[in-house]
């Protein structure tokens, strides 16, 4: 998979504008699936680390917009925005950076149909202010960059529609994961090279800040599986006792794995001989052929130990990617690497300062995409980063051979 022809990152005024309001249609769309099921107040949802309430995270989605856009923010510093937000305690409420996690719970929030006015009211803005605006990379920067920060937040409610249960719109549901006819699996085999790792310093549209600054890093010769590994070979490892057996599982995965006491990845039921998987509140079989999803990465670490493989380092993973190969499938659902999040050297902060600074030695690289990212957010180049304990996204993995 490559790059959609329509990437947010080089998306025209008139594109942007098309993609701002499927954006915003698609967040409230999910919304009302929470609200359907009672969940459109905090109060109203269950505390879970791993995710925002529903309510929070429309209102926050509008604002970062008005923010960057709307209020010509030069930073994500409290002082560096224009004007005051159209809701009178919008900053107080939805500025992440000083918002709390546990307090989105507790937040005095107005009800939902007042956010869904601000959410278009925004919207309306917005695209007033987009019809005036130049092809300019610098003048659609704060455009480019609340779409981004949309679709992920979109994902976002998108897989915590499956943490909490809850059905999905059946349009939105991921199709069969099943290869097409006449595609075997295979394992690619790469030469060394020098390889160019991050974004390209001379190529125009939106980059990330950790993708720069572009930097010379030697690939040694490596082979990576063609597919990710699948549900059937996952449930080898599982019954081979993989959960049981200490010596695949490195200290901090041993450690995860007896606090979880799991013997299955996350939303796995053993019904007899077969084993079934809950998907969006309903229990399903489990497609053997379909990728593996939802795992720690202490659980696909494990998983190479039993099978003699290793993850691949997200050099690695950028290199197949970006090589053209047409075996090299990806984009089905994210995938662990090898490599901590770190910066690039060179790293500077852009405008959203706390986008990755934050996050840097305490969270792994995943590569990739999943079938709930849009198709402009799709690139070989995006870092996407999560605490290896996480499972909740739709994330899996693919394996490399050990080096000989």
């Amino acid at each position: 998979m490559n790059t959609s022809p329509c990437s947010f990152r080089t998306a025209t005024p008139q594109q942007l504008a098309q993609s701002l309001r499927l954006a915003r249609d698609y967040t409230l769309r999910l919304f009302d699936c929470f609200a359907a099921a009672g969940m459109d107040a905090p109060a109203r949802v269950p505390y879970l680390r791993t995710i925002n309430p529903p309510l929070w995270e429309i209102g926050h989605t509008a604002w970062f917009a008005e923010w960057f856009i709307l209020r010509e923010a030069t930073s994500s510093h409290p002082a560096d925005g224009n004007g005051n937000c159209l809701l009178t305690r919008g900053d107080d409420w939805f500025d992440s950076a000083l918002v709390p996690h546990r307090s989105r719970w507790t937040l005095d929030l107005p009800p939902a149909a007042q956010l869904k006015t601000y959410c278009h009211e925004v919207l309306d803005r917005v695209l007033d202010k987009l019809a005036r605006e130049p092809h300019d990379d610098a003048a659609l920067y704060p455009y480019r960059l609340a779409l981004a920060h949309e679709d992920m937040h979109g994902e976002a409610l998108y897989y915590t529609l499956q943490t909490l249960g809850l059905a999905a719109p059946h349009d939105l549901l991921p199709t069969n994961f099943e290869p097409k006819p006449g595609y075997a699996p295979s394992e690619i085999g790469f030469t060394g090279a020098a390889f160019e790792l991050g974004a390209p310093a001379s190529g125009p549209g939106f980059v990330f800040d950790n993708e720069r600054q572009p930097h010379r890093f030697d690939i040694k010769p490596f082979a990576i599986d063609s597919t990710l590994v699948t549900n059937a070979q996952f449930a080898s490892f599982v019954d081979d006792g993989g959960y049981d057996n200490r010596q695949f599982w490195n200290q901090e995965g041993a450690a995860w794995l007896l606090r979880q006491d799991r013997s299955a990845p996350r939303y796995w039921q053993r019904d007899g001989a077969q084993w079934r998987t809950v998907r969006f509140g309903q229990l399903a079989d489990l497609d053997g052929a379909e990728p593996v999803r939802h795992i720690t990465l202490h659980e696909a670490l494990a998983y190479c130990a039993w099978a003699g493989r290793r993850l691949p380092t997200e050099a690695e993973w950028e290199f197949a990617a970006v090589s053209g190969h047409p075996a090299f499938r990806w984009g089905q659902l994210w995938e662990w690497t090898a490599t901590p999040f770190e910066p690039y050297p060179g790293f500077e902060p852009d405008r959203y300062r706390e986008y990755s600074q934050p996050w840097f030695s305490s969270h792994q690289v995943l590569r990739g995409a999943s079938f709930a990212t849009p198709a402009r957010f799709i690139s070989p180049r995006f870092r996407n980063f999560y605490t290896p304990e996480r499972d909740d996204m739709f994330v899996g993995l693919r394996t490399c051979a050990l080096p000989r």
